[in-house]
């Protein structure tokens, strides 16, 4: 894609004050109050997992009337800057007004066109795991954010756009991360909605779900009960259970068994514990109980795993 147009001084004392050792202040600050050690939560687990980045944007304003059609496997964001500006995929055709942003995170082909006059801002994504891309096929083909009422969309937008202007170090790294936090508020967006499917990626964005799994992500070795998860999310046995089937598209048994098989598997690649005692690492208390599992879940047992790896 290419771009269409192209203190005051302090007073001495305050200064010694400044400037003195930490235990010399009568209340010295603890680090773990400053940065306290906040489990990461579901949702941001899976964004790490998936591994999608933002990687570029620029910025439109063709002669009209116009056609631009993408290909599939192109991740985008299109936030409209004047009225006009059409994007189809093949679930539809989407009119955006001035400030709408539409997010493609699947990679469907789509075109963008107007009849009219029509500026915008396009962004890219990366998705570093081809692997994990399946976890964004419960997305729709494209997710609009209407600009109303959503502070953080123009915002966003006037962020972009002064990233856009030539000679601003830094800049390639300062759009990752807007493109990055306008993704983020695309999914939230969408888990509002009542067309979300069965996954993790919908489980993650529930209010009610996401504790559960930030739990279970957190120590995948426990021996969860279902009593347990319910508590988490303020349920009685019998609602949680359904909402988490029906929101998952497994059991929360079924589940947290996969968890473990894949924090297994992570450690298998990346240290050089023995198989039995990655196996007691997530919760297996039987070494053969762990390779059957192990081999179920992944088709290898797990020292010819982590050979292969």
């Amino acid at each position: 894609m290419k771009d269409c147009d192209d203190f005051q001084p302090i007073a001495d004392d305050r200064a010694q004050a400044m400037t003195q050792e930490p235990e010399q202040f009568a209340d010295t600050p603890e680090q773990s109050i400053l940065f306290p050690n906040i489990a990461g939560d579901a949702l941001s687990e899976l964004l790490q997992l998936v591994s999608l980045r933002g990687d570029a944007v620029a910025r439109f304003a063709p002669t009209p009337p116009f056609r631009v059609d993408l290909p599939k496997g192109v991740r985008a964001l299109h936030i409209a800057e004047t009225a006009g500006l059409v994007i189809e995929t093949g679930e539809g055709r989407i009119v955006l007004d001035p400030g709408d942003m539409v997010l493609v995170a699947r990679g469907d082909s789509h075109q963008l066109s107007s009849d009219d006059a029509a500026g915008w801002v396009s962004g890219r994504f990366v998705l570093n795991n081809e692997s994990a891309g399946t976890l964004l096929d419960v997305l729709p083909s494209a997710i609009r954010v209407k600009a109303s009422g959503r502070p953080w969309l123009p915002l966003s937008l006037n962020l972009l756009l002064e990233e856009l202007k030539p000679g601003r170090p830094g800049a390639g790294v300062m759009i990752s991360r807007i493109l990055d936090l306008l993704f983020i508020h695309a999914l939230r967006e969408w888990s509002t909605t009542n067309g979300s499917q069965p996954g993790w990626l919908t489980a993650a964005l529930d209010r009610q779900l996401a504790p559960v799994l930030t739990a279970i992500h957190a120590q995948p070795e426990n021996r969860w009960t279902v009593a347990e998860l319910a508590r988490l999310a303020n349920q009685s046995r019998s609602v949680f259970a359904e909402r988490f089937t029906r929101l998952l598209g497994q059991s929360p048994a079924a589940y947290v068994a996969s968890r473990r098989l894949e924090k297994a598997a992570a450690l298998l690649e990346s240290n050089e514990q023995s198989v039995s005692q990655v196996a007691r690492a997530v919760g297996f208390e039987s070494d053969a109980a762990f390779s059957r599992a192990f081999t179920r879940e992944f088709g290898l047992a797990p020292s010819r795993w982590r050979k292969r790896n």
